[in-house]
């Protein structure tokens, strides 16, 4: 069964996130996740602050740029957030937008060796190992846990093009697919990913406007495809041609602008149940 998530945008301001986060979990949505732009939400802060004023919804981190924090202080996170709220916590990582990365002097001259070095680091201590390693970019000398999670997290990385998605699926248990991503490149993306999850950001509105919405996204992020729009049944019937292709999990998103506790509801309520 494909799972059915939302988006809290980075667009709304951070005080916001516990009534949308409640209204979430009350409404039964299954996950939400939080997107860690430049520069926005800190998506580890936020995602502690929402698990912690919930009590079943799973919080996703699409996604936290490896470029950002050491490895083992990453790790060290990660684990608290699974000791404190077990499989709750979602976190997801990438390569990070270069242009923003570039802003803060943490461009990679290889954004694909970082991200494995990091990743396949990451996931060890994650598993409760022992790590020494010496790469171009993740140095550790004989770190190890000593509060590993009880049980790893399911570990999202974020891609977009052919390379970084067949590294993603390497060294992910799931791989993330942006906002504009259409059916067939899910399907596309499953050809390649035969190990991990495919997650899928999916633009979807209803309502006066909501195709126009949709539309001047598409234009303003240069994205490749609009999303869905239309009655319940209609979104859902898109949705499904998603799960269709391979798609583990579904999360949708608004555009700026819009009510985001009317919009959780809305997936959880009148989305989900037809999916």
């Amino acid at each position: 069964m494909t799972t059915i998530g939302a988006i809290f945008l980075p667009s709304n301001p951070p005080e916001s996130l516990r009534s949308v986060a409640q209204a979430a979990d009350q409404a039964g949505l299954e996950e939400l996740w939080i997107w860690e732009d430049c520069f926005l939400n800190g998506g580890l802060t936020a995602a502690t602050a929402a698990l912690a004023w919930t009590q079943n919804l799973r919080v996703g981190i699409g996604i936290m740029p490896v470029p950002f924090r050491n490895v083992a202080s990453l790790a060290m996170e990660l684990a608290t957030l699974g000791r404190m709220f077990g499989d709750r916590a979602l976190p997801g990582i990438g390569h990070g937008v270069q242009e923003w990365m570039g802003q803060v002097g943490a461009r990679a001259a290889s954004p694909l060796t970082l991200l494995r070095e990091y990743a396949t680091a990451l996931q060890a201590l994650l598993h409760g190992e022992s790590v020494t390693v010496s790469g171009k970019y993740v140095k550790l000398d004989n770190v190890r846990l000593d509060w590993p999670p009880a049980v790893p997290p399911l570990l999202s990385v974020a891609a977009g093009g052919p390379k970084t998605i067949a590294l993603a699926g390497e060294v992910g248990d799931a791989v993330v697919l942006a906002g504009g991503t259409s059916p067939a490149k899910v399907a596309e993306t499953a050809k390649v990913v035969t190990d991990a999850q495919i997650t899928v950001f999916v633009p979807a509105m209803t309502g006066p406007g909501a195709e126009a919405k949709l539309l001047a996204d598409m234009q303003k992020y240069e994205a490749d495809w609009p999303g869905l729009w239309g009655t319940p049944a209609e979104i859902a019937a898109g949705l499904a041609e998603f799960a269709a292709a391979g798609a583990s999990k579904v999360i949708l998103q608004t555009v700026a602008g819009e009510d985001p506790e009317a919009y959780v509801r809305w997936v959880a309520e009148e989305i989900k149940p037809l999916v």
